[in-house]
Parts: C-alpha cells; sequence; structure tokens
C-alpha cells in the first residue's frame, strides 16, 4: 500500500507537483489574457475616437508622434 502511495505521489504521469506547476501556469495565463484583454478594449476605444474626430487624430500624431505645424517650435519635457 505505502508502495502505491509513493508511486501515485512521485512517479505518475499526473502526480501533485505537475499538477501544481500546470495549476500556476494556468493562473499566469489567466492573468496575462486578462491583460490583454484591457489593452484590447483599451486600443479598440482609441481607434473609435481616431475615427470619429479629426482633433483627435491631432492630438494622437502630435503626442505619439511628436508631430507639429510648421509655424511651431516643440519642447519635449521630460520628468525624473
Amino acid at each position: 500500500m505505502a508502495f502505491f502511495v509513493v508511486w501515485m505521489f512521485f512517479f505518475d504521469p499526473k502526480d501533485w507537483q505537475q499538477s501544481y506547476s500546470r495549476i500556476q501556469k494556468l493562473n499566469n495565463l489567466q492573468e496575462s489574457e486578462q491583460k490583454l484583454t484591457q489593452q484590447i478594449t483599451e486600443t479598440q476605444n482609441e481607434l473609435n475616437l481616431l475615427q470619429t474626430s479629426a482633433e483627435t487624430i491631432e492630438k494622437y500624431a502630435r503626442e505619439k508622434y511628436l508631430m507639429k505645424k510648421d509655424n511651431e517650435d516643440l519642447f519635449i519635457v521630460k520628468s525624473r
């Protein structure tokens, strides 16, 4: 009987160590899925704003790509 218990805990393909590591991996994947879902939602909202408003497109271009008009000077302030 003791041999059977030892075998099941340590040598079986579905032993407790592998089960625990699989549960940990599953939890990590679920967290990653939540983060990616949130990122997709934010990106879709940003896309909707860009498709509906010219002002939003201008603001996006200025902030993300540091674009400016010909008669403007651009100052970049970096915080520490």
